[in-house]
């Protein structure tokens, strides 16, 4: 290694991870599954889980992932993936599997499939991004869109007395003996993506440790649906989202409670 090139590596402070797709992206401005896809990327490649690995992905913003993380992908119908991912790990159980959903996808029309899928401690784990909102299809209201929140379904605002209470998804499954590990990051400032990172990698070495099901919820932003800019979407996250969702680790027991 020359001198010129020693020096580049001391000061180099960031690097794509192999498995990161070097691609424009097309998510909208602000938009925080292109720093999730990098948290992914980046634990895959350290974990050497790239060529074992099989990610699956629904419908909903969530489903792009295939075209960011260069593994091998299924994708879902709506709300279907764990499933999906039940049936690729136990055909290959030698392969990494994860999901990755929405909040549209993962706590409406797939509430019972993510439900099982806990319940039976499946050896996958779920990579579950909750921006509170229906991004893909034109920002409508969500299981988890917060009270008074407006969407194009809920322009007044979301009300509990006719639209109910946001869904705590998380905190739900960690009741469930089957799930092995349970928490909720967020994406909205440099600390918060470090711990998120630290929750993604433990959720991974669960499954490769042969335990059960897990979860990460990631907190994010859809700048475009909430009807905010890109920086006023990130407070937005910190402040309001964080206190209705509350972040931390929920569960914690490599293997699943035995019946």
């Amino acid at each position: 290694m020359t001198t010129s090139q020693a020096t580049d590596t001391r000061r180099r402070i960031y690097h794509r991870p192999e498995i990161l797709a070097d691609r424009s992206t097309h998510y909208c401005p602000g938009c925080g599954h292109g720093i999730i896809h990098r948290l992914v990327a980046e634990l895959l490649d350290e974990l050497a889980l790239g060529p074992r690995t099989i990610g699956v992905a629904a419908v909903g913003c969530s489903v792009f992932a295939y075209d960011y993380l260069d593994v091998d992908f299924v994708e879902s119908p709506h709300g279907r993936a764990p499933a999906v991912a039940t049936g690729v790990r136990r055909a290959r159980p030698d392969a990494f599997v994860f999901t990755y959903q929405g909040d549209g996808d993962l706590a409406a029309i797939g509430t019972a499939e993510i439900i099982h899928a806990a319940a039976r401690g499946e050896r996958i784990s779920v990579v579950f991004v909750n921006n509170g909102i229906y991004g893909m299809t034109g920002g409508q209201m969500a299981p988890t869109t917060l009270l008074g929140q407006r969407t194009t379904s809920s322009p007044t605002g979301r009300d509990a007395l006719t639209t109910g209470y946001p869904i705590p998804i998380t905190e739900m499954l960690a009741l469930l003996p089957g799930v092995a590990y349970a928490a909720r990051g967020s994406i909205a400032d440099p600390s918060a993506i470090g711990k998120t990172k630290a929750m993604l990698r433990r959720a991974f070495e669960i499954q490769l440790a042969g335990g059960g099901f897990s979860i990460v919820e990631v907190l994010s932003t859809c700048p475009v649906g909430w009807g905010m800019t890109a920086t006023a979407s990130m407070e937005h996250l910190a402040n309001e989202v964080v206190a209705t969702y509350p972040l931390g680790v929920m569960v914690d027991r490599p293997r699943a409670v035995e019946g």
